[in-house]
């Protein structure tokens, strides 16, 4: 039996964000307040012009993190039913976000950062700076429903496109 692992925030976002939602993330702009005994970890971390943030997603309901071994990706019925490891689902056994941001500044112990998905109030639990040369993959694939999906629509039967409303 694994035994149970405890992490500690770091941090905190702050945004205008107050409740989860579907996209739209790309223009938000944020800031992650780093506890003061962190701050100096930060040093050097302004030279980067993107980093990782890795956070918890704690508006996710423990009882849906225990129980949901499937969802629909994006909440869209269409999608095939995947497991929550083959999708970006916030409800997952350990809620934890990766998003790669724009780092935009740095004043002390704060910084201003574009693009992430996290909502005002989340614990922000490490960061780390994106390497073009170590962290992008460029011969990776993706799943179909993926691929449509960034084109705009899911994966739907001849019958099904022609109800479908754009959003």
């Amino acid at each position: 039996m694994l035994e149970p692992i405890a992490v500690k925030p770091i941090g905190v976002v702050h945004n205008s964000v107050k409740e989860p939602r579907r996209g739209d993330w790309e223009s938000l702009e944020s800031t992650i307040v780093v506890q003061d005994r962190w701050a100096s970890a930060l040093d050097g971390l302004e030279a980067f012009s993107h980093i990782f943030v890795i956070y918890w997603m704690h508006v996710v309901a423990e009882e849906l993190r225990e129980t949901t071994t499937h969802v629909h990706p994006r909440g869209d019925a269409r999608i095939p039913l995947q497991g929550v490891f083959a999708t970006r689902s916030p409800v997952r056994p350990n809620p934890i976000g990766l998003r790669v941001v724009a780092l935009l500044e740095r004043k002390g112990n704060v910084l201003r950062v574009r693009g992430l998905d996290a909502v005002d109030g989340t614990p922000v639990l490490d960061l780390k700076p994106y390497l073009f040369y170590y962290d992008g993959v460029p011969d990776s694939t993706v799943a179909d429903w993926i691929q449509d999906a960034a084109r705009g629509h899911s994966r739907l039967g001849p019958e099904e496109k022609g109800q479908r409303q754009e959003s």
